[in-house]
């Protein structure tokens, strides 16, 4: 079968990707036949006007990648005009993205989303939103205004889009996704109970929500390096989020005003969440610190049917709301759900467990968190960068950071409640106890830290803290036993390895570290299931029957390749021996990693083994397969959620899931009807950054920058993702020279 296919125009040869193709992009961008959308409304004089005078202020220069590079006179034109650009690449994903943090996604999807939609409006609510806006600082209020503008002239000038539910952008929305991370601290509470709750009824937990399916681990890899262990003496960052594909935009933003950042912004937000300006750089893995906790409330209800709940000696009464919902019905008619809802002082009430009602506590901080989200945009140097972080909003993000002074640093969230650490939080802690009360929040000088380390570099890769610079990372024994959940994951002792490799990093040395093709994993785990072979008596058919596969990975050195039959096998089987064991890992206590390397019998690896052959044998018609025959990209279309064909072209990926350890990550699996694997998550936006005197970057986004596949730009950079060939950053306007596409207003 053709790996690629060619049919497509090339990007060099079609020119103004975003003009030539604004027609037919836009009436694929909802993703929707024209019976499931919306027509926004007519637009009044007045405002059509006010966008084309603020459109005038701002230049979009579209690069040969397709790449917008918006400049504004003022901060808010460039939120205008960074909007609007991304509208034009993926209205569909903006709107998605909305709809899921207003708690609006079952008036698009139906009455299955109604219970996801609970779960926001438990936290979220327009009205006060409205109210935070109002009391916003002017110049912040003046972005989201843009911010609304930008996204409703493009809607005014593309009457073709139909949105699926949102015909009109309010400025108070952005206050609703202020913080950029996939997923998010809310995505802990359990729709499954959530529902039993509300609905009054035993719903079963997921096989999901217990942790017993494998899920791709998200977060990302970040790595900074100091002058002191580069060649040319100049701090190195490595950015390389693991999300889910096409989840952000790759843009540069700049204005009169001094904003000048390039980088990675969520669909919908106004704010680069990783990337770099000329001084400072950014990059923000998930954390393992815990800082959303659950408390275990004694309800009391009293005759007249209120309800109560213990507070030390005191009864305090549970605070009731009421929510209602709408949802689109089969038909494609609307229909509402009313619940009234229950909190205490801790927080929402999200499920019962023995007996008690749980409240479920996180971080609600929407202004600061837009503003720390965007003033770290336009920092100059560590101390800024912290001035900034002052604001204590960032909830579930760890950061890497370098700057052009040559500092770099590793942070843990800014947003740590102190707590008595007596208590376990991992558990919910007994909320009648005043001593479990959250007791304000940890300054930034005592958080876990490593800051200009004299190892020279720092990293996290969703792992603990406690190795972040190696020798000089902070200990555990200094903090409570909160500041960490995660633990190790195979991918540390791998970031560990490449950067404990040599001391003369330079930026081509740095991405080739990160695509370093050592999987960890296999390499503590494999030479146990050779062992289990080689003890095996004489004459015993397993031993008969398992001789070349065991004969293929006792000679395998543990790297993911292309070419590599041994991947194959060894990711098959480390599949096979995962799904049985994960309930038995949960029990015990221990990663999954562990409890395969500490806790698994010879028996279940060999049959596991057995198992994987007899997979690949059954859809390839050998158990000795290429991983690149395996493992693909594929992208047919700009719907949210992909449908993978076989038959399809398709593009053969050499790394492998984070799961084994690769820093690269490539997070795919069959689906219905497919035999090979198709990627949905891992490396999405990757890049490796130099701060010298004049700033260098290189860059690959998954896919191309375009959610529309009549677009030169929908999957140009597929083949610089698979083989980790990062294209060079047109950061400064020299730079541009010979690589414009497009350069024109919004609305021309």
């Amino acid at each position: 079968m053709n790996d690629v296919q060619n049919g497509r125009l090339s990007r060099r040869r079609v020119l103004g990707g975003a003009a030539g193709l604004a027609a037919a992009a836009a009436a694929v961008a909802t993703g929707l036949p024209s019976g499931g959308a919306v027509a926004a409304p007519k637009q009044n004089t007045s405002d059509l006007a006010r966008w084309r005078k603020q459109a005038a202020r701002v230049t979009i220069t579209r690069d040969d990648w397709g790449i917008p590079h918006v400049v504004g006179r003022t901060d808010a034109d460039a939120v205008f005009g960074m909007i609007y650009a991304q509208a034009e690449d993926d209205f569909n994903r903006i709107e998605r993205n909305y709809l899921v943090s207003l708690g609006r996604l079952a008036e698009s999807e139906g009455e299955s989303a109604i219970w996801q939609d609970l779960r926001q409006r438990l936290f979220i609510d327009p009205g006060v939103l409205k109210r935070y806006y109002a009391d916003s600082p002017a110049w912040l209020r003046k972005l989201m205004q843009a911010w609304a503008d930008g996204l409703n002239y493009y809607l005014a000038t593309h009457p073709e889009v139909r949105p699926r539910v949102i015909t009109r952008f309010e400025p108070w929305m952005p206050l609703s996704f202020s913080e950029g991370s996939i997923g998010g601290d809310i995505e802990r509470v359990p729709l499954s109970q959530l529902e039993a709750f509300y609905d009054n009824r035993s719903v079963e937990m997921t096989d999901e929500e217990l942790g017993l399916v494998f899920r791709e681990p998200s977060g990302s890899n970040g790595m900074a390096i100091a002058p002191s262990h580069t060649r040319d003496g100049h701090a190195l960052l490595l950015i390389n989020p693991h999300t889910s594909f096409f989840f952000r935009s790759e843009q540069h933003v700049t204005s009169d005003e001094g904003l000048d950042a390039y980088g990675a912004a969520t669909w919908g937000q106004f704010f680069i969440y990783q990337g770099f300006n000329e001084n400072t750089g950014w990059m923000h893995t998930s954390s393992g610190v815990d800082n959303v906790d659950e408390f275990a409330e004694t309800i009391v209800t009293k005759a007249d049917g209120r309800h109560y709940y213990r507070y030390g000696d005191a009864l305090r009464p549970v605070t009731k709301k009421t929510i209602t919902l709408s949802y689109r019905t089969t038909d494609g008619g609307r229909a509402k759900r009313t619940f009234t809802t229950l909190a205490t002082h801790h927080g929402p009430i999200v499920r019962e467990a023995d007996g008690k009602w749980i409240a479920f506590a996180l971080m609600n901080k929407p202004v600061e968190a837009l503003l720390q989200s965007f003033l770290r945009t336009k920092t100059r140097d560590y101390a800024d960068f912290m001035q900034v972080a002052g604001y204590k909003a960032n909830s579930s993000n760890n950061t890497l950071f370098a700057d052009s002074k040559g500092e770099i640093a590793f942070l843990v969230p800014q947003f740590m409640p102190v707590r008595n650490d007596r208590f376990d939080y991992r558990k919910p802690v007994d909320g009648s106890d005043p001593a479990t009360d959250w007791r304000g929040l940890h300054s930034l000088k005592s958080l876990p830290q490593a800051v200009n380390p004299r190892n020279g570099w720092a990293f996290n890769t969703n792992n603990w803290p406690w190795t972040a610079a190696g020798p000089y990372s902070p200990k555990p024994e200094d903090y409570p036993r909160y500041f960490d959940q995660a633990g190790e994951n195979p991918r540390g002792p791998q970031a560990i390895r490449v950067l404990t490799a040599q001391r003369r990093f330079t930026p081509q040395s740095l991405i080739e570290a990160a695509f370093d093709t050592y999987l960890t994993a296999f390499a503590r785990l494999v030479p146990q299931l050779v062992d289990a072979w080689d003890k095996l008596p004489e004459g015993d058919q397993q031993k008969t029957d398992l001789a070349e596969p065991i004969d293929l990975l006792r000679r395998w050195d543990y790297r993911w390749g292309a070419q590599s039959t041994a991947t194959s096998l060894a990711v098959f089987w480390g599949e096979a021996l995962w799904a049985p064991l994960s309930q038995a890992a949960r029990d015990a206590g221990l990663s999954m990693w562990d409890y395969l390397a500490e806790r698994a019998t010879d028996a279940q690896r060999l049959t596991a083994l057995a198992e994987a052959a007899a997979r690949l044998t059954q859809d390839f018609g050998s158990w000795q397969v290429p991983w690149g025959q395996i493992n693909r990209f594929q992208r047919n279309d700009g719907a949210i959620t992909q449908t993978f064909d076989d038959t399809k072209p398709s593009f053969p990926v050499p790394f492998t899931s984070a799961q084994w350890g690769s820093l690269a990550s490539f997070g795919a699996r069959r689906y219905p009807g497919t035999k090979r694997y198709y990627g949905t998550s891992g490396n999405s936006f990757v890049a490796v950054v130099e701060f010298g005197r004049r700033l260098r970057a290189w860059a690959v986004t998954a896919g191309g920058a375009s959610g529309h596949p009549e677009s030169p730009h929908f999957d140009d950079q597929v083949d610089r993702y698979a083989s980790g060939d990062l294209r060079p950053v047109y950061f400064y306007p020299q730079d541009l020279k010979g690589h414009i596409e497009r350069v024109y207003r919004p609305g021309s």
